[in-house]
């Protein structure tokens, strides 16, 4: 796709009537597709005032605390403009204000991407953050994000990188997780189970099949009470079960402590304290805290992650030619940024 650079070209791109999804490609957000209208409107008074070559530095800054993350698909982005960019690393925390990149170059070589950078950097920080305080609450224990269904499939391996970014362990998205330079973590879902019908017979399956170093984490809540499903598992795989899943659904009540603290008893009784709990199902914040402390050994969490707001982002030019400017209400001149590290 040629560059959208005149309101000319905006009106002569063309969509496709066989197009399937409708998020954008990689072409159509390096030809500027996904930016707003006025950007292009901007390099048309440009160009009529003779300033289309104009040098300026602009930084980036967040309206809130949080984890860097998007970094180096803003870096890949603009690879492509003639500009020198500075930035924090990516996972690195930053409180409200702060300068999380700056960019020096012409204007007319990287002001159309301000839309995408800035969605790219708001978006995946948002996420990092909440995997970052999720993390944090956990500890040692594991977490894994299974967020990739509650977001658009176009953004869910960004969303899962970013969780990983942030601190999660693994995460669920096969795309995602090939990004982080890691292979996707999980089992089965209760659709296996509802098609077999038998929990016990899929777990069987499961380790017939499965490749040996995949631990055997079977799901104990699709048919039967969950302790009872649980050491029937036990005791038909015994050393060769690593965990049980549950996720218990709201309308039974949820993975409650008192759920856990009863499967724990009851597997540990029976001779089997080598078999791990993996809770998942709507687990946030105050959820974490009460079922770590009942036995929880490890993690999944989705929506909690994926739901999370994005921290918004702002870019201000500072400098147009060498000289301090800015728009009222702002300082003019770069800001100080120590932490700052020339990418680009």
């Amino acid at each position: 796709m040629d560059k959208l650079r005149t309101l000319k070209d905006v009106k002569q791109l063309k969509i496709a009537a066989d197009r399937i999804l409708y998020s954008a490609n990689e072409a159509e957000i390096v030809a500027g597709a996904t930016t707003d209208i006025y950007f292009v409107r901007t390099l048309e008074i440009l160009r009529a005032a003779n300033k289309y070559e104009t040098e300026v530095t602009a930084e980036i800054f967040a309206n809130k605390a949080g984890v860097l993350c998007g970094v180096d698909e803003a870096a890949n982005l603009l690879r492509l403009a003639d500009v020198e960019v500075w930035s924090l690393p990516e996972g690195e925390e930053f409180a409200q204000k702060d300068v999380i990149m700056r960019i020096k170059g012409r204007y007319s070589d990287f002001g159309v991407y301000e839309t995408a950078i800035l969605g790219i950097l708001a978006s995946s920080s948002g996420w990092a953050t909440a995997a970052r305080k999720i993390k944090k609450l956990a500890g040692d224990r594991p977490v894994l994000c299974f967020g990739a269904r509650h977001v658009h499939p176009a953004v869910a391996p960004v969303m899962e990188r970013a969780a990983i970014v942030g601190g999660a362990d693994g995460c669920s998205c096969i795309l995602g997780a090939k990004l982080a330079k890691m292979e996707p973590s999980g089992t089965v879902p209760h659709a296996v189970m509802l098609v077999v019908g038998d929990t016990l017979e899929v777990a069987q399956l499961y380790h017939q099949t499965m490749p040996p170093e995949d631990p055997r984490i079977i799901l104990v809540d699709t048919f039967k009470d969950e302790a009872e499903e649980a050491m029937r598992l036990a005791v038909s795989l015994r050393e060769n079960l690593h965990g049980i899943r549950v996720d218990t659904p709201g309308e039974r009540g949820g993975v409650t402590p008192g759920l856990v603290r009863e499967l724990r008893a009851r597997l540990d009784q029976a001779g089997f304290q080598h078999v791990k709990i993996f809770a998942s199902g709507g687990i946030d914040e105050e959820r974490l805290p009460l079922l770590l402390a009942a036995g929880v050994d490890a993690f999944g969490i989705g929506s909690y992650i994926s739901r999370a707001p994005a921290i918004d982002m702002t870019m201000d030019i500072k400098e147009v030619e060498g000289k301090p400017i800015a728009k009222r209400g702002r300082i003019p001149g770069l800001s100080a940024a120590p932490r700052l590290k020339r990418i680009l």
